[in-house]
């Protein structure tokens, strides 16, 4: 049986925020009603069934504890009476290969099969992400570089697929507008250029990180020279990232973005680079198929 509450904060995830993502899905399938009226119509109050929840493809599997709160939910809402119990085979950050069971559910066939494309939904996404995260970090061994998120979500999912990015081995950047400043080109443009904008957030904002994107290499000198500690080092080649990275390395970290592609990890990651961003990890990741299959033994 899975503590889906406990296993969620053990992963830097809020139990009431995915209860909230969660009811927002189903909502959106089950109407005002809570009704799902083909299980309803089929499948008598009181069946029971397991069902596995099994890899279609190979890949990174992520959220899985999600999925869980998914179906113990859906018993909730629907009023089913009667509670699901999870037994989880597999780990987020695991890879799987095509047929692996990753869960077992058993409980109301009529929840089971209500709440198998919410559930579906939230864990083909997070495996996806973390499957296509796995691909860049793979790529980057061997080099101290590690790859990053961006701000580039699906709304109201930040939580989720940043999450799924950890487990597939990546690194969270920022969370939000909120917890740290990021002084990008429009800002310069609007502050009159990079050190008066730097000074501003310093001052107005003395204990929050600041990071500034430059894209040349007398940029980059200066921001440093200014105070930053971090750079978004943009739309370099990598003969250019190398170049900063003699100058101001030692005195910042350095980030490689934009345009950054798979097939160009390993040569930007040589560079001697921290890390490089990458926004497909989030808007363009395929998902992972994964499928619910209902035991007919």
């Amino acid at each position: 049986m899975v503590d889906t509450e406990r296993m969620l904060r053990e992963v830097g995830l809020d139990p009431d925020q995915v209860r909230g993502i969660i009811e927002n899905a189903l909502a959106e399938d089950l109407g005002p009603d809570a009704l799902d009226v083909t299980s309803v119509a089929t499948i008598p109050a009181a069946q029971t069934d397991t069902a596995d929840l099994v890899a279609r493809a190979g890949g990174v599997v992520a959220g899985l504890a999600v999925a869980a709160a998914v179906f113990e939910l859906a018993a909730e809402v629907t009023g089913a009476g009667r509670t699901v119990e999870v037994s989880l085979v597999a780990r987020d950050g695991d890879r799987v290969a095509r047929g692996d069971v990753l869960a077992t559910v058993t409980g109301p066939s009529r929840v089971l099969l209500t709440a198998e494309r919410t559930a579906l939904n939230l864990l083909c996404r997070m495996s996806g992400v973390a499957t296509h995260t796995r691909a860049w970090a793979d790529a980057l061994a061997g080099s101290k570089a590690m790859v990053l998120d961006t701000r580039k979500t699906t709304p109201g999912m930040r939580a989720l697929e940043k999450y799924a990015v950890r487990a597939g081995g990546g690194t969270n950047k920022r969370m939000g507008l909120h917890d740290v400043a990021m002084i990008k080109d429009n800002h310069k443009y609007a502050a009159g250029g990079i050190t008066p904008a730097y000074r501003r957030v310093r001052e107005a904002f003395p204990d929050v990180p600041v990071q500034v994107e430059v894209d040349t290499l007398t940029e980059a000198v200066e921001a440093v020279e200014a105070g930053a500690k971090f750079l978004l080092l943009d739309n370099m080649p990598p003969s250019v990232l190398a170049a900063v990275v003699a100058a101001v390395g030692d005195r910042a970290e350095l980030e490689a973005t934009g345009g950054l592609t798979l097939a160009d990890a390993a040569e930007v990651g040589a560079t001697g680079v921290d890390f490089l961003s990458v926004g497909a990890l989030t808007h363009s990741s395929p998902i992972l198929d994964i499928a619910l299959d209902l035991r007919t033994e």
